[in-house]
């Protein structure tokens, strides 16, 4: 049995029976020797400001912040870095003497994934996010950012679309913005000459609420595009099935995953992430399944 911890962290959010979380960044914590636990904190919406209160704990290091949450914690915090304000949403709170403070680190990995583990770069490429939530928002900042030329946002309400369009129009950005449904025939017309597809919604989750379903219809699928879906459980998705039997390039969201994390871990403790032995950690929990 393991010591009880002097510190705890853990992830908020609803449901959470997927999450891998607890298995990396508790592999990193014990390589460090420190004394804390990372646990998971299903949270239901009406519980949510209580969650959040008691990261004030004093033996509390802090959190994570995943669906459906991360845009719904900022009004209960002390404070914002700038690229938490800059996104407007919040995937990691630290605790420090009683104040909590959010941060968002899916920037980072989103933008890492691209680079290390499928060599994409969004320079000049045309992309497409499903989805308009707070982790739409990172990966849309995170392509505005590394230049991408043009970007569709393609939502069940298109009117939150629209929302996020106006958002990252706002920030002055040079890039083609729009929004469009997700009928199939604006999917069609979005899809056409797309470099990079990204599911940044639930679909196809786990025991979420649609774990067998896909956004995408399997022949609109663009052969010579990269799809990237930001699930990682399952490591296969309904989408990323169908996207390889198109003979697309697939990415799952895994790294992500461990580079967001890494990030928040570095945040937590000030100590350098072992980045590998957390893919490891993963790496072997998924060869044991």
């Amino acid at each position: 049995m393991r010591p009880r911890a002097k510190k705890v962290v853990g992830l908020i959010g609803y449901p959470l029976q997927h999450s891998f979380s607890p298995l990396f960044q508790q592999a990193a914590f014990d390589y460090y020797s420190l004394p804390a636990c990372y646990e998971l904190w299903e949270t239901l919406p009406e519980d949510l400001d209580g969650a959040v209160a008691s990261l004030r704990m004093p033996d509390c290091l802090g959190s994570n912040v995943t669906i459906p949450y991360k845009e719904a914690v900022i009004p209960l915090l002390d404070a914002l870095d700038e690229q938490a304000h800059d996104i407007g949403a919040v995937n990691t709170i630290l605790h420090e003497r009683g104040s909590l403070k959010g941060y968002n680190t899916d920037v980072q990995g989103f933008i890492s994934s691209l680079e290390y583990d499928a060599g994409f770069e969004p320079f000049g490429k045309y992309a497409l996010i499903l989805g308009a939530g707070g982790v739409a928002r990172a990966a849309a900042i995170a392509l505005l950012r590394a230049g991408a030329a043009r970007l569709v946002i393609c939502n069940r309400h298109v009117a939150r679309g629209q929302s996020l369009v106006d958002f990252l129009a706002a920030k002055g950005t040079q890039v083609e913005l729009s929004a469009l449904s997700c009928a199939r025939q604006d999917l069609a017309k979005a899809l056409a000459g797309c470099d990079l597809v990204v599911n940044a919604t639930s679909v196809g989750m786990k025991h979420g609420s649609d774990p067998g379903g896909s956004l995408l219809p399997p022949d609109l699928i663009p052969e010579d595009a990269l799809v990237f879906d930001l699930v990682y459980n399952p490591t296969t998705t309904p989408l990323l099935r169908d996207a390889q039997a198109r003979g697309a390039r697939v990415l799952n969201g895994l790294p992500m995953l461990v580079y967001q994390g890494a990030a928040a871990f570095e945040l937590w403790t000030g100590q350098q992430a072992p980045v590998g032995l957390m893919f490891e950690r993963l790496k072997r929990v998924l060869e044991e399944c």
